[in-house]
């Protein structure tokens, strides 16, 4: 998406062209590339090739994750670490990730651990921790300028989620609010909470609302 970083080649596939032979010459071309900028430049080359149908490639609608997404960390997990409980949220994470508590229910939990802890830290978390992930700023604000529409849904916070989605050129964000009284946070999230189902109900939203069908979507 930076200018001068990314191309387009397209041509005419042979009859019977099929998934796996799109996967099996996307690897061939990473692989060449990076041969030919080691063995010409002395250079290691980090690349990724996609081959897609040119129909519909250029997508107007986005909605995306944010946290490992858009971007490098889990909010939760940093605000954990400066409140000293990031082993305590980390064990409510691994029962959720084995199935014993649902998103809802393992939110609620993790939050319940941040009680007390100073609104203060998520301005302090936001600058010292929060980065962008490499690329996220250059596929949006490209997307926007060719007319597309992008929406941030996170499972994570307001507080974290406005300003990276303001950041990165987001059209706007959802996200969770965290309940704060008296500058603390109260260990409790504001429902109805934020999840999965939120961000399949913002997509089909969003396709009706700008009249698209899902095939000129990302998910």
């Amino acid at each position: 998406m930076d200018e001068g970083r990314a191309f387009d080649l397209t041509f005419q596939p042979a009859d019977g062209f099929s998934a796996s032979d799109c996967a099996e010459l996307a690897n061939g071309l990473k692989q060449r590339a990076c041969a030919i900028a080691k063995g010409g430049y002395g250079q290691d080359l980090t690349l990724d090739v996609i081959v897609q149908p040119a129909a519909n490639r250029e997508k107007r609608l986005l909605v995306a994750d944010m946290d490992s997404t858009m971007i490098t960390v889990e909010c939760i997990d940093e605000l954990a670490d400066y409140a000293g409980i990031k082993e305590q949220v980390a064990e409510v994470t691994e029962r959720a990730m084995r199935g014993e508590l649902d998103f809802a229910a393992a939110l609620d939990a993790r939050v319940a651990l941040l009680e007390g802890l100073d609104e203060r830290v998520i301005e302090q978390c936001l600058a010292e921790r929060v980065k962008l992930m490499a690329g996220a700023r250059a596929l949006i604000r490209t997307m926007k300028a060719r007319g597309g529409h992008a929406i941030l849904v996170s499972g994570g916070f307001t507080r974290f989620a406005e300003p990276v989605a303001a950041e990165i050129g987001f059209d706007r964000a959802i996200a969770n609010v965290l309940e704060i009284a008296q500058g603390k946070l109260t260990g409790t999230v504001r429902k109805p909470i934020v999840g999965s189902d939120t961000k399949e109900k913002t997509l089909l939203a969003a396709l009706s609302e700008l009249n698209i069908g899902a095939v000129e979507s990302m998910a």
